[in-house]
């Protein structure tokens, strides 16, 4: 299984760069490194809570939302083309290095704990 890196620009200037496994939510991701992310729904697409917005690069190569999520997008008044729901976006290889900017809408007061993931161990035959 590969790492993914997720670079998080917060509103205040700061970047971080995040580690996860393949196949994780970039919301979880933000999260579970203790970034301040509502994400009120926990993944449901049913709040908006996890506005990120992507880098221009980026756009055309993460997967296109659905409908629902284009629902949500549109309750938010700051949306724009480079909007999404960072519960929508899973990691994989084709989103390696992606760049998505925390919205201030979306930021929490919470100061929450780093999870750590577990790294899978390799058997070697001998």
């Amino acid at each position: 299984m590969k790492t993914i890196h997720i670079h998080v620009e917060l509103p205040d200037g700061s970047r971080h760069t995040l580690e996860a496994p393949e196949g994780y939510r970039v919301m979880e991701v933000i999260r579970d490194y203790g970034l301040p992310i509502k994400a009120e729904c926990g993944g449901a697409c049913a709040c908006a809570t996890c506005h990120v917005r992507i880098a221009d690069e980026w756009v055309q190569r993460v997967i296109p939302p659905r409908d629902d999520e284009l629902d949500k997008l549109d309750e938010i008044h700051s949306a724009d083309d480079n909007s999404r729901l960072s519960c929508q976006l899973l990691t994989d290889t084709a989103i390696d290095g992606l760049v998505v900017r925390l919205e201030a809408d979306s930021m929490s007061n919470a100061n929450l704990p780093r999870v750590e993931y577990a790294r899978p161990t390799l058997e070697v035959a001998s």
